[in-house]
């Protein structure tokens, strides 16, 4: 993707490789990665920098979850490492519902009510998804609760109250709970 930057697209302030590692230059950092971010947290950001590995550069995915899994992306707008438009394309070839806003590789810091927005959007869409697919009432069963297994969520539902398509607790195998309303999980 870097090496194939469309013309006039920004080049990332990446450092020749050191010890099998890249890092990105801690000067050109702020404007290139957080542009849209106080300078005094860019600084922060830049000097607190994890390496990467330059074999993760040539990783492989073996079967990715876009293929099979509903994809959400946000295109930031002003991002000045990823080229907007490789962002678009990478999108497009994910089948992803896109939105797009102004700001920086560093969005999800800089804005993110609109991250947060696009997060609740995929929420929603994904409930209504389950919601189609629901069993018509005749099959939902008796009031009696019923366990299902999701990942590793396992939900109690007893299902008593009129109109209701579950409420119970939802837990998973570590023992974190919580109580609640939901839809019903395919």
């Amino acid at each position: 993707m870097i090496a194939d930057s469309p013309p006039g697209a920004p080049v990332p302030p990446i450092l020749p490789p050191k010890d099998g590692h890249v890092f990105l230059d801690r000067e050109r950092f702020p404007a290139s990665f957080a542009g849209d971010l106080p300078q005094a947290q860019t600084r922060f950001m830049a000097d607190s920098q994890v390496l990467w590995g330059v074999e993760a550069l040539n990783g492989a995915v073996g079967e990715p979850a876009w293929r099979t899994k509903s994809t959400w992306y946000l295109v930031a707008a002003d991002d000045r490492i990823i080229p907007p438009p490789a962002q678009r394309a990478m999108a497009e070839r994910a089948g992803a519902t896109v939105s797009e806003a102004p700001g920086s590789h560093s969005i999800y810091v800089s804005q993110p009510k609109v991250v947060v927005d696009l997060i609740r959007q995929a929420a929603a869409a994904q409930v209504a998804s389950w919601q189609q697919r629901r069993p018509p009432a005749s099959q939902a069963g008796s009031a009696s609760p019923r366990r299902r297994r999701v990942g590793h969520t396992s939900i109690s539902t007893p299902r008593s109250l009129p109109g209701c398509r579950g409420v119970g607790r939802l837990s998973c195998r570590a023992g974190h709970t919580t109580s609640g309303h939901w839809s019903w999980i395919p």
